[in-house]
């Protein structure tokens, strides 16, 4: 009777355990989900949290809905001048409409970035078709997506129920044969623009060396004209500070200045000078001889 009893119970456990994990599940952070009722989807983009559904009648499909990356496949696409370029991109793409996804791939993320892939192929193609080879170059690679990233993301949210959240480029290579005849032809374009800037430089460094020359001349006859102002004023302060210094004492200014031709006269070896006795240079040297008086009186 126990052991029946005890069967009982475990059986009623199992029972209890069975329909609770049939009928209770879970939708991560990371996901979303739908319900289905024999294939037939009854309620669409369940969030996050804890649900229940009918045992076996309803099943769930969960998808993840975090930002994914397909990396596509290095193509060839024409310029607009027929210029052959290779790209390699990438995309970054993300579920967004769990049921229209679910319809458009059955749940397949394989089945997804095969219908993805050709879509973005072809609007890379329209969009480096519209566009010369010197605008690919020269525009930023973010810009030249802006415009097949907006029309891509429309046409999959419609479609498959996904968002384009952005395509990138890798990388822009030239093919061999068309490599050497552009980079050719850039460099001739940069020789002609650095010949066209070495010659502004040139004029313009002309101009500043004329202006820099006339000024330095302006200056440099400024300053003579301040010079010879100030010499001139100097001589006739000099001029006049000797003139009252003899006009105070002019037997000392004349005794001064004879001192100083003596000074000069006899300043190196050897000199000769041919003057008369009585000349009047050697006026002070006589008066400075003794009187014949004085001589006779010692």
């Amino acid at each position: 009777m126990i052991n029946n009893r005890s069967l009982l119970v475990v059986g009623v456990l199992a029972a209890v355990a069975w329909l609770a994990s049939n009928t209770l599940y879970v939708v991560d952070e990371t996901e979303r989900a739908v319900k289905l009722r024999f294939g037939e989807v009854v309620e669409e983009n369940i969030q996050p949290g804890l649900h229940a559904k009918v045992p076996i009648a309803q099943t769930i499909r969960k998808f993840d809905t975090r930002l994914l990356t397909l990396d596509t496949d290095t193509s060839r696409y024409l310029t607009l001048e027929q210029k052959a370029v290779i790209v390699d991109s990438y995309v970054k793409w993300q579920v967004v409409n769990p049921t229209r996804y679910y319809e458009a791939t059955a749940g397949d993320e394989l089945m997804a970035v095969r219908l993805i892939q050709p879509r973005v192929d072809e609007s890379l193609r329209n969009e480096f078709g519209r566009l010369n080879l010197q605008e690919i170059i020269a525009e930023r690679r973010d810009d030249l997506m802006v415009g097949p990233t907006a029309e891509l993301d429309e046409l999959m949210r419609e479609e498959l129920g996904v968002a384009i959240r952005d395509i990138r480029i890798k990388r822009i290579d030239l093919p061999d044969d068309v490599s050497a005849a552009v980079f050719e032809r850039m460099r001739s374009e940069r020789e002609r623009e650095a010949r066209e800037w070495r010659a502004q430089g040139q004029e313009e460094a002309e101009r500043i060396r004329a202006n820099a020359d006339r000024r330095r001349q302006v200056l440099l006859a400024q300053a003579n004209e301040r010079s010879e102002t100030l010499r001139g004023e100097g001589d006739a302060q000099a001029a006049a500070i000797f003139s009252e210094a003899y006009g105070q004492d002019q037997e000392f200014f004349s005794f001064w200045r004879s001192l100083n031709a003596y000074r000069e006269s006899f300043a190196g070896d050897g000199n000769l000078m041919v003057l008369e006795p009585n000349s009047d240079f050697f006026r002070y040297l006589r008066s400075a001889e003794p009187e014949s008086g004085d001589d006779s009186g010692e």
